[in-house]
């Protein structure tokens, strides 16, 4: 069995002391506490300190839990919701659409799938939670970077690389597509990604009407595309379960 890393142990419970009881702790405090030696104890706070963990207040010089442990936790709230409210929805969808459903959040520069509801036929099929896909190249992931300042910075900064010869990577060209993904309020990859494959998507926002996720169907593309174009009632399908997410998140009409 692997060994416990001991720092990491340590700095776990300089977290949990910080959380309960008294919410500022001095050094001396902190490490008496662990049994720790002060120069120990110190060492670890002030990593802690500068990933944003913990902060020290200037007048007393104690600590206490720090703004990034809330940001981590309201994020993973976010998400845990997103995907409770989502549920029935797509549902909803891949059985109307016939194909599958997934649902993506921005995370280290990427999309995660957050849930995936299987195509509703006798298909073998490969769960899909918890894989990552492109910002520049898939439906879920223009989503995010035309409404999501975050991702739309953050899809900028990356080298955008072209899958097949249909991918849009000149930052110019790419700009003038979110442009169009914004004026229209869903997006599509049809085969810049994956041969063969085909996906729309549409933004979720919530209650701050802020933009937390987005909705896809994927299929192959003669499917969703046929004739070169893709089925309009898909993209009213998704769209519509974009709103129905969206205002069971108290995003009210959009």
């Amino acid at each position: 069995m692997a060994k416990n890393i001991q720092s990491l142990e340590r700095a776990a419970a300089m977290l949990r002391l910080l959380a309960g009881g008294e919410r500022r702790l001095g050094l001396s405090d902190i490490a008496s506490s662990l049994g720790l030696a002060k120069g120990t104890a110190h060492g670890i706070l002030r990593t802690l300190q500068a990933e944003g963990f913990v902060e020290q207040e200037p007048a007393s010089g104690r600590y206490q839990l720090g703004a990034e442990l809330l940001r981590l936790g309201n994020s993973y709230l976010d998400v845990h919701e997103l995907r409770a409210r989502a549920l029935v929805w797509t549902d909803d969808l891949a059985r109307s659409s016939g194909e599958s459903v997934h649902l993506g959040v921005l995370h280290q520069r990427g999309v995660l799938i957050v849930h995936h509801v299987f195509r509703p036929d006798d298909s073998r099929q490969v769960l899909e939670v918890g894989a990552m896909q492109p910002l520049h190249s898939t439906a879920l992931g223009k989503v995010l970077s035309a409404y999501d300042p975050v991702a739309h910075s953050e899809v900028l900064e990356v080298e955008r690389e072209a899958f097949t010869p249909r991918t849009t990577t000149a930052p110019g060209e790419f700009e003038e597509l979110l442009d169009l993904v914004r004026a229209r309020g869903w997006a599509a990859d049809a085969e810049e990604t994956w041969e063969g494959v085909a996906s729309v998507a549409a933004p979720i926002h919530d209650r701050r009407r802020m933009p937390v996720g987005a909705v896809a169907v994927t299929g192959a593309v003669e499917r969703l595309c046929p004739g070169g174009e893709l089925r309009p009632e898909l993209v009213a399908a998704v769209r519509d379960c974009a709103r129905a997410v969206s205002r069971d998140l108290g995003a009210g009409r959009f």
